[in-house]
């Protein structure tokens, strides 16, 4: 499929650049033409990016073992049968699968040593990934880091429950009471942004209300489940969309 070969730990991270921002193109800027393309009543479809920082939906090649590894397949059949947003984060994830495979495949063909392998994935591993981009949760790691930086500077107590009125069910279990230790409080800096909304993935921000489900104790944006701050002040027990339809089931 590509003219030259990648056989060194530059051009393989080269090679795993460009068909990444293709990737990328095809579910951010390219995604109405991407969507198009994945037409549910035509056959096994795959996503491709190439070492130019292209993108194509295309059949899976026929030789068999194929000369490299294949992306998912038939990515096509679940489009209409989830919302666009899950399908494009589903299809973000096994891209970045299959990045990995083709990259690490590479490796193993011209025999990279441990010392290689762990160079490559330590580049790779600086990159957001093809979800973080496509969710926005690699653009909210940013924010929250350039955030977390400026409030430690002006204040080591920018987090403490008083300053988010909005959280009616209280907020994200990475706080401490008044009580807690300066080292207690830089180490919760150095945590923000890591408690994820169980709907929607995206990280925790001060400024939204949020929920938390009292089954299975993830939380979430209250936006995201339909929950007010009015509604929570009356709900004792919440439970969660997941947790609701599972007692149901039960």
């Amino acid at each position: 499929m590509e003219n030259t070969v990648p056989r060194t730990v530059e051009e393989v991270f080269s090679d795993f650049k460009g068909r990444r921002t293709g990737l990328i193109k095809a579910l951010t800027a390219d995604v109405e033409k991407f969507y198009q393309q994945c037409d549910p009543e035509k056959e096994n479809l795959c996503l491709y990016g190439l070492p130019n920082e292209t993108w194509e939906v295309n059949l899976p090649v026929e030789e068999v073992p194929p000369e490299l590894p294949e992306p998912a397949l038939g990515i096509n059949f679940a489009r209409d049968g989830m919302q666009e947003k899950d399908w494009l984060s589903l299809v973000a994830v096994h891209s970045d699968s299959w990045l990995l495979s083709v990259a690490f495949y590479f490796g193993a063909r011209f025999g990279f040593g441990k010392s290689d392998r762990k160079r490559l994935f330590q580049m790779i591993n600086d990159l957001p990934t093809v979800f973080e981009v496509v969710t926005g949760v690699a653009k909210q790691a940013r924010d929250a880091a350039h955030n977390n930086s400026s409030k430690s500077k002006s204040s080591g107590k920018s987090r403490q429950p008083e300053s988010q009125p909005k959280a009616a069910k209280g907020s994200p279990p990475k706080m401490e009471n008044e009580s807690g230790e300066e080292e207690e409080e830089e180490e919760e800096e150095d945590e923000q942004g890591a408690t994820l909304c169980g709907a929607c993935g995206e990280n925790y921000a001060t400024d939204e209300f949020w929920i938390c489900c009292d089954i299975c104790e993830r939380w979430f944006h209250g936006k995201c489940v339909k929950i007010t701050p009015a509604k929570a002040e009356h709900i004792k027990q919440y439970k969660c969309p997941s947790c609701s339809s599972k007692r149901a089931k039960v």
